[in-house]
Order: structure tokens, then sequence, then C-alpha cells
């Protein structure tokens, strides 16, 4: 291995390593509503083209230790150089362009690197096990959709559920362990009362509860289907997620915060949504960076990047599906 391939590989395990363990704190201030979706339905990008876009093509890059630049959103010499050396690195059509080709398998390989970081951890935890080691992987297979539980250091069947899931992806390695998973550990109460919970929390029905004010939020919401979408837009004229949001609300007098996450912070947590309620989306780095209001079966009215304010469904969709970080309410 030459000094370069030397160079890339400390980049990576240095940048994950962060990654896993710090992940509510890194690129806090790339924060955005920026969807993945968005550059795979644009034909490309390319040289010369700028935005949101490109900084989401210019962090992921750099996670991988392509791109050594400025995360700045513009597509220039130095961007489209690390894009060439992606493509040859992936025995791709090598043009400097992200294409669907390029993109998806920049996607794949981000992931696979961050599950690389996880595999010592998942080689000490155990189905049962309270730790540190089973926060971490918990954490990877959250982010990446595979885990909807809660982050609490408890291997148990979602954590379980998660991890087979990624292992049938072949993202994760085999156990190599010929001892049988044991199913039937004497634990403590408290370790079988989290477990019991974990487990209701995925199966708990979905309960609709209409209020007056939610219902006109809802209509006056839906007048508003069209609209643009832009960065930091809080009107008509255009919105981003967030100022919708607070545009609608304040229709009706209910003053709430600006950001996605300090409405998070602001709003009341419910263990499912309801008609009228606030749901949550990771859309690009842990935590809530996207959100819409429900409207029931799954339905949700927001503004998307792509096609500015519509209605999308969280179940039917795959890429809301895997994103849904919980709902909550705003009191009124």
């Amino acid at each position: 291995m030459n000094a370069k391939q030397m160079e890339k590989v400390l980049k990576r395990s240095l940048v994950y390593s962060l990654a896993a363990t710090q992940p509510f704190a890194v690129n806090l201030a790339l924060a955005s509503s920026l969807q993945d979706e968005v550059i795979l339905e644009n034909d490309r990008l390319k040289y010369g083209d700028h935005g949101e876009l490109v900084s989401h093509i210019q962090l992921k890059l750099k996670r991988l230790g392509y791109y050594e630049g400025k995360v700045d959103g513009v597509y220039g010499l130095y961007t489209e150089h690390a894009v060439r050396k992606f493509q040859s690195s992936e025995t791709i059509t090598i043009d400097g362009i992200i294409d669907q080709q390029t993109y998806e398998r920049l996607v794949q390989t981000e992931k696979r690197e961050a599950f690389k970081q996880i595999e010592n951890e998942l080689k000490q935890i155990r189905y049962g096990d309270i730790s540190e080691n089973v926060t971490k992987v918990q954490q990877v297979l959250y982010f990446y959709g595979y885990y909807r539980g809660k982050i609490d250091g408890i291997y148990g069947p979602l954590t379980d559920e998660a991890i087979h899931k990624a292992r049938s992806e072949n993202l994760l390695p085999e156990e190599t362990t010929t001892t049988e998973k044991v199913v039937e550990l004497e634990l403590d109460t408290s370790i079988k009362a989290a477990m019991k919970e974990e487990k209701q929390e995925k199966e708990e029905i979905i309960k609709l509860q209409v209020k007056a004010n939610d219902q006109r939020i809802i209509q006056r919401a839906k007048t508003l289907i069209g609209s643009p979408y832009v960065w930091g837009g809080t009107s008509p004229s255009g919105f981003d997620c967030s100022g919708f949001v607070q545009f609608v609300y304040k229709q009706e007098n209910i003053l709430i915060p600006r950001t996605v996450n300090e409405i998070w912070n602001f709003a009341t947590p419910v263990s499912s949504p309801s008609i009228g309620d606030l749901v949550f989306f990771e859309t690009y780095q842990p935590g809530p960076s996207h959100l819409g209001i429900y409207l029931g079966d799954g339905n949700f009215i927001h503004a998307g990047a792509s096609r500015g304010v519509e209605i999308s469904n969280m179940h039917e969709n795959e890429y809301w599906k895997s994103r849904y970080l919980g709902a909550k309410r705003i009191e009124h």
C-alpha cells in the first residue's frame, strides 16, 4: 500500500470513528433538509453546478477520503477530481459527473465504510447485553434506517432484527462464534421491562384524534400545495420545510420556533402520530432535519426540496419510511 492509499485509509478510519462515537455532533454546521432522493431525481451534477446538493456530495466524498477541499457547495475542479478518483476506484465510467449510478455507488460505499467501524463492537455484544458497545452499534444502525427503537444500549429484539437485516445485505459479517444466541437469559426485572417496552413501541396501533384547530391548520396547509421550495423561505412564494410549518401555524395565531431542530425541542413527544401532529425525519445527518404535518393513513404534507409543498406517504415511500424519526405535538 503506497503513502496516498495509507493516508486515505487513515482518514476514513478517523472520520467514521468520530461519526460512530458522536453521531449528533458531526457536521452540525451543514444541517439542512437536503434529501438524497433529490439527487437521484436530478439528471446529474457536474462541473459548474452549485448549491446544497453539491455540498452533500462534497461531504460524502470528504468522509470517504477522496475530497480534501472546503465543503462550499461549488462543483469546481477539486470536486470533479474527487469524483473521478472515486469513479476510478469503483470501476465505473470516469467522467467526473455525479449521475445516478455514481451517486448510488457513493451512498453504498459510505454505508459500507460506516458499518466497518462497528465490527469490533459487534463481536463483543450478545443478546440481552447493556453496554456502550450496544449503543454504538444502535447509533449506526439507526442512522442508516435499520433500527427504529430507542438508542438505549440494550440489545433487545429490535436491535437484533436490525443487525440481522444489515447482515442479510452483507453490510456486517456473519457471527463467527459457535455459541448460540442466548434467548432465555435470566435477566433482571429492569432489563425485561425495557425489552418489553421496546417491542410494544413497534407494535403500537396508531390512534387518530382530531382537534378543530388541527383541521383548520391542515385545510390551510393544503391550500399551499404547489408552492415552490426555497431554502430559507417562509412565504407562499417559496418555503423550506420548517418555514412552511411555521407559516401555517402562524395563520392560526400559534407561534412556533423557526428551525426543525428548535421545533423538535419545543414540541411534546407522542408515541405515534395523530392527525395534526408533526412528523420528523433524518434526511442529512443524525437528528431531525425535515418535518411535515401528519394527515392520517401515513400521509403528511410538507415542503419537499424537489417538488415544493406536496403530500407524501411515510409508509409506502421507502425514502421517508427509512428516515422517520418520530412524532411530536404542538400544544395549543
